[in-house]
């Protein structure tokens, strides 16, 4: 079979001889009691590099060693691009929220021989769900993999926004010492509503790690949490967001793009909210409108907007996201982790073990399977 494999870029100063720690945690389940991922074997060390294009997500080896062609390549965008060039042909194809493929219909269509789609890591919108069920293309992401590394940088912009972290740093590195320039927009948490938009597994991630801040809780969600985690929680549960967001001081959002949620922030949602309301969005870019952002950062309405989802991605150098005021904004990288890497590449390698055996694989991967929703998407997505 040919793998089809499209990763993000080494970094600038090449490939890492050595690492900032030898060794990571190894966290055998996460807090739903699911097993971290468990292929027969890895081909790598965890906490190295697997993410780039030189990582190949630790899978050379495995696959190359079973006699299938592995492509690794970053060049995603436009017909001339290699992975344009190279997909007509290709069983599977594997990428990452964080530098995404975008399967489209017009390519699904390219590809006759395309039966697998797996997402290294966490959110499958990058994916033409309906073609995908149409043509019976399996399509999988690695569960779990990455909610716990989302959920704490969520909870790390939060700060950074509130307490004006970055602009303090930059005061800093500049030489100054402009204490007045830090805190005339710096708050404490503490004491502040704190709502989510969806309470799944990032979402509930969060809520529980800002609990210890003495802050309300508040979300909203299509399945709504059970009584005894909303007691322990202290949680206020909204039926919408637009029910929501104006009881919120904070606001973060861990909900899956589909065409339920795109656009839901837009210039209506967001004059519901209170004014110097802050926004951290680290699910997916085109849940904001993207102009509608600006405008309520310019106004004043939103006092700051951090997260690290754009649409497209790579997003252009003149993305107004980039310059806009009161912005916290990072490339997608919250669910990178060297940490993560370890876990979602083992995921992948997982999957195509058993699509390779014929052997099925695990109901909370797969998002379509068979001509339908499946599995964690038939939870998560709509069509």
């Amino acid at each position: 079979m040919k793998i089809l494999c499209v990763l993000y870029d080494d970094p600038v100063k090449g490939y890492p001889p050595v690492y900032a720690r030898e060794t990571i945690p190894m966290i055998q389940r996460y807090p739903d009691g699911q097993t971290t991922p468990s292929p027969e074997r890895v081909d790598f060390r965890p906490g190295e590099l697997l993410g780039s294009v030189a990582g190949a997500l630790g899978l050379r080896r495995f696959l190359e060693g079973s006699g299938h062609t592995l492509v690794v390549t970053s060049d995603k965008e436009g017909p001339n691009s290699r992975f344009e060039q190279e997909l007509p042909d290709s069983d599977v194809v594997i990428s990452q929220p964080f530098w995404p493929a975008y399967l489209t219909r017009e390519r699904i269509e390219k590809a006759p021989k395309l039966k697998l789609a797996i997402t290294a890591g966490i959110g499958s919108d990058h994916v033409d769900l309906k073609a995908a069920n149409e043509r019976k293309i399996t399509v999988a992401e690695v569960t779990f993999s990455n909610s716990i590394s989302v959920a704490e940088h969520v909870v790390m912009m939060i700060l950074s926004l509130v307490r004006n972290y970055l602009p303090s740093h930059d005061w800093a590195r500049g030489g100054g010492w402009n204490i007045a320039d830090c805190v005339e927009r710096a708050y404490d948490l503490e004491g502040m509503q704190v709502g989510t938009v969806a309470a799944g597994r990032i979402g509930l991630a969060v809520l529980r790690r800002l609990k210890p801040f003495d802050v309300g809780l508040h979300y909203t969600d299509r399945h709504r949490l059970p009584s005894q985690i909303e007691a322990e929680l202290g949680l206020t549960y909204h039926p919408d967001a637009a029910s929501m967001v104006p009881h919120c001081d904070v606001v973060t959002i861990n909900c899956p793009l589909h065409p339920e949620t795109e656009h839901l922030f837009n210039d209506a949602l967001l004059s519901k909210m209170k004014r110097g309301t802050y926004l951290v969005n680290t699910a997916r870019a085109k849940i904001c409108d993207r102009d509608a952002i600006v405008r309520a950062l310019e106004s004043g309405q939103l006092a700051g907007y951090a997260g690290d989802v754009w649409f497209p991605q790579p997003a252009p150098k003149d993305h107004p996201w980039r310059t806009m005021p009161h912005e916290g904004m990072t490339p997608h990288i919250s669910g990178t982790t060297l940490s993560a890497q370890a876990r979602y590449a083992a995921g992948v390698r997982e999957i195509l073990e058993c699509w390779f055996a014929g052997k099925p694989i695990r109901k909370e991967y797969l998002i379509t399977e068979g001509g339908r929703l499946a599995g964690v998407g038939a939870q998560s997505y709509s069509v």
